[in-house]
């Protein structure tokens, strides 16, 4: 029995997922799920079009300092509590026990509504991961057939769907029954993603042709009124800053620098700002990054093949990083916090891989194709909140410190942490396109509330005389209560 193990014991767990995972490969899983370009290449072109390079230049920095305190708060309650499902398990044992299984029900809905409307926490990822996959390899197709004027094949709406739920179902099948084969694929991504980030990082303003001043990456804000509606400039830089929680929050470290570098990349590269968003372009307009890509190097060598090969490895760092499907289910279930929870908490008998819970995963991730991106970033930070607080109001003594302890600094990072996510939450709550219509209304804040307001009922009603939190699975197979 190992350290963690026995950790797992004292917290009344016995260990029952397959542990394949040396320190190198958890440190490659957990590069590889974050991956360098999900929360940016998707959506650059949307935070480029509120207020133009400088906003999203400095936007990134801006979040990944304050993301910093959500990581450093969250390493802490991590190091002393070593076990699956880990939001809400922490935020039971780390509030007092007449408030415990309360704080746990609020944090496990609250990913499970990003799990909901995105598959919660990493599996929200899978969203984003596999619908920009589906986008890159779109324009991969349309750049390898010609292009969007030279009657290059785009796929339609129906075959990106399929696309979609391709990737999706490839990546139940491994999580069922390819757990080694997982943590050796993560190590090609994380080694694909770094040398391939390098690639792009350097040899894009390399390749273009003409590149931007550093006055206008750094200085320049440019608001597009006509597309958004949205003519307040502290507004749509307020909204240009969408990008950064999405891509920095599972990463940080790494996710910051080249995150950043990635961005002044793809600014510096830029040739005809409002180019980028012709539907007539080259790329259809589908994809910002491609249409640089393209420029790039068919300004240079007349061709799109570099951009395709970089898109290909864009494609690549997707499809790797939504192999690293998340077990919420799994540990939501095994506490009985789903209805039926006795199917979802089985686990393989021969690969000891929690596979019902992992086609659900694939099943409710396919349904919910359009839902949309507040909800599921709303679910999965607001479900960080929880523990969270409940670590910053608890008393020092009651804390069981793990190896890594912020000790006096807890309080003022976990403070600091938590108004960060209340205001991102707040954010992704806000409109994002004017004049507001059916069409251009952000739904988050009504599905969210009729969500939460099911749930609060659920547990007013009923949850609460039953629903004690995380059950200590040791205790229940000895025959003890």
């Amino acid at each position: 029995m190992d350290s963690g193990e026995k950790r797992l014991n004292e917290l009344g767990y016995k260990q029952e997922l397959r542990r394949e995972m040396t320190l190198f490969k958890t440190f490659a899983i957990s590069f590889s799920t974050m991956t360098l370009f999900t929360g940016i290449t998707p959506l650059y072109g949307s935070s480029l079009l509120y207020a133009g390079p400088a906003s999203l230049v400095w936007g990134w920095v801006v979040v990944s300092f304050f993301t910093w305190f959500v990581g450093l708060a969250m390493a802490e309650i991590c190091s002393s509590f070593p076990t699956t499902g880990s939001l809400y398990f922490w935020a039971a044992h780390l509030a007092s026990p007449k408030w415990g299984p309360f704080a746990s029900w609020c944090c496990a809905w609250l990913e499970t509504i990003g799990l909901i409307a995105g598959m919660g926490t990493q599996i929200f990822y899978l969203v984003l991961k596999a619908y920009a996959g589906s986008q890159t390899l779109q324009s991969i197709i349309l750049l390898c057939t010609g292009t969007n004027k030279d009657g290059g094949y785009f796929a339609p709406k129906w075959l990106f769907l399929c696309m979609y739920i391709g990737l999706t179902i490839i990546w139940a099948v491994l999580n069922t029954f390819a757990l080694e084969v997982i943590a050796f694929i993560d190590i090609i991504s994380m080694w694909w993603q770094v040398a391939g980030g390098l690639v792009i990082i350097i040899m894009l303003p390399l390749v273009a042709l003409t590149t931007q001043s550093a006055s206008y990456v750094f200085t320049h804000f440019e608001m597009s009124p006509e597309a958004t509606g949205i003519s307040s400039k502290p507004y749509a830089v307020i909204l240009s800053f969408l990008t950064g929680p999405i891509a920095i929050l599972s990463s940080i470290g790494i996710i910051s620098i080249f995150g950043w570098a990635l961005i002044l990349a793809l600014c510096f590269s830029i040739q005809d700002f409002s180019y980028l968003y012709d539907k007539s372009n080259e790329t259809a307009g589908a994809f910002v990054p491609a249409q640089i890509l393209y420029d790039a190097f068919h300004g240079r060598y007349h061709n799109s093949t570099g951009a395709i090969i970089l898109l290909i490895v864009i494609w690549g760092s997707f499809f790797f990083g939504g192999l690293s499907v998340t077990t919420s289910v799994y540990a939501l279930s095994r506490d009985k916090g789903i209805p039926f929870s006795s199917i979802w908490r089985q686990l393989h008998p021969k690969h000891k891989v929690p596979s019902n819970a992992v086609w659900l995963c694939a099943a409710i991730f396919n349904v919910v194709f359009t839902a949309i991106t507040s909800i599921c970033t709303i679910g999965w930070v607001g479900g960080y909140a929880v523990p969270i607080f409940a670590r910053m109001v608890m008393a020092e003594q009651k804390f069981n410190a793990g190896p890594f302890y912020l000790g006096k600094a807890s309080r003022p990072i976990c403070l600091i942490a938590f108004l960060w996510i209340c205001y991102t939450c707040s954010v992704f709550l806000l409109p994002t396109f004017y004049p507001i219509s059916w069409d251009t209304f952000n739904y988050a804040p009504v599905a969210l509330g009729v969500g939460l307001g099911l749930i609060m009922l659920w547990w007013l009603l009923d949850a609460r005389k039953w629903f004690t939190g995380p059950v200590r699975n040791i205790d229940n197979e000895n025959g003890k209560v």
